[in-house]
């Protein structure tokens, strides 16, 4: 499952929808993220995302199948929030499901790491000397290199 949205969202409850009921599953793995108030400057009072609608659901959808090509995985959400966002919001929700820790691990790490360099977001921030778009990472795309070697 995947989501695009402007609401807020629950880890908790969107992992009980992934796992409830389930007795094959011996692992959950997630991470969320958060809006910071510092990123290339400091003080970052707001945070604009935006996208692509369509498009960026398919590049997700993609960056989750090549996830459950890799490992053997039991369900993945994945949410991504978009517009005007402040500190402490949470941004970003990668929930994977597997057998064993290992594979829950390593997939969701994955699917965070593509996400940061494969997904067409655009994130501007605001703070009170201004705004300005956020511009690619060097680490973000080393962190993907590793994937492409394993």
């Amino acid at each position: 499952m995947i989501r695009v949205q402007h609401e807020s969202f629950d880890p908790g409850r969107e992992q009980q929808a992934l796992v409830g009921g389930r007795r094959d599953i011996g692992a959950v793995v997630s991470f969320t993220g958060l809006v910071r108030d510092f990123n290339e400057r400091p003080e970052v009072e707001a945070l604009t995302l935006e996208h692509y609608p369509g498009m960026t659901e398919s590049a997700l959808g993609d960056i989750v199948e090549e996830a459950e090509a890799r490992w053997p995985l039991q369900g993945v959400r994945l949410i991504h929030r978009v517009g005007r966002l402040v500190p402490g919001d949470p941004i970003v929700l990668v929930v994977v499901a597997s057998e064993h820790r290992r594979a829950a691990f390593e997939a969701c790490d994955f699917i965070m790491d593509y996400l940061k360099t494969r997904a067409p977001f655009w994130k501007k921030e605001h703070t009170a000397t201004g705004q300005y778009w956020v511009s690619e990472r060097a680490s973000d795309h080393q962190d993907v290199r590793r994937w492409e070697e394993s």
